[in-house]
């Protein structure tokens, strides 16, 4: 297993020393690099290509939303997971819009991030489930809207994928909830991305609302 490279970027110090030693304890997880605010994350992401950058959202010169936007049009290889404090909705989806795969708490247990960090490096999309229930919750106020399903041929697994892949569950998650390998629901996963034409979770989520496939 290759071991995934991680950059730290917090305005507080002690939090990213304490953060770099929980998961350097861990192995296959390698903390590359520290920033304490935006700036210094986009030209440390430059310098040192991590594979994940766990974000702060409020810090100075550059809050975590814009460094997070940057990174995805700079260096769209490297993923973003959203490590905050907040979880108000105008931060949520400011940070997704802004191409964040992933949103955190501070208060998230060790293993749930070290798990979320192995998940964004593989291309997965990690929410708190209070997040994710936020999502869910944005996605059921929008008006429904009547587009052909044919014009996307997903077939029935792959819509059941993609049901539970708004719902922020994890690859793993979708895996036992469907009661299939790990690896076949990465395949449908990636499928899914090729026939909706988009490049993450978060653009699939929204791409298959907008065509009415996330209608049980």
């Amino acid at each position: 297993m290759s071991t995934v490279r991680v950059l730290l970027v917090d305005d507080q110090a002690l939090f990213r020393e304490a953060l770099a030693v929980l998961l350097s304890a861990h192995p296959g997880l390698s903390v590359v690099g520290e920033a304490g605010d935006g700036a210094e994350a986009v030209r440390r992401v430059a310098e040192l290509s991590p594979d994940v950058v766990l974000m702060d959202l409020r810090m100075p010169v550059l809050d975590g939303v814009a460094a997070t936007r940057r990174l995805r049009d700079e260096h769209p290889a490297t993923r973003v997971i959203a490590l905050t404090t907040f979880d108000d909705d105008a931060d949520v989806f400011a940070a997704l819009r802004a191409g964040a795969v992933g949103y955190l708490l501070k208060d998230v247990s060790s293993e749930r991030l070290v798990e979320a960090v192995r998940a964004a490096a593989r291309g997965e999309s990690v929410l708190q489930p209070s997040v994710a229930a936020k999502v869910v919750a944005r996605f059921a106020q929008l008006p429904d809207i009547e587009a052909p399903e044919a014009a996307v041929p997903l077939s029935e697994r792959e819509r059941e994928v993609v049901r539970l892949l708004a719902r922020g569950r994890s690859n793993r998650e979708i895996a036992a909830a469907l009661f299939l390998a790990e690896g076949t629901v990465k395949n449908h996963v990636t499928t899914i991305l090729g026939k909706l034409g988009v490049r993450d979770r978060t653009q699939a989520a929204l791409r298959a609302r907008e065509l009415g496939l996330l209608r049980e």
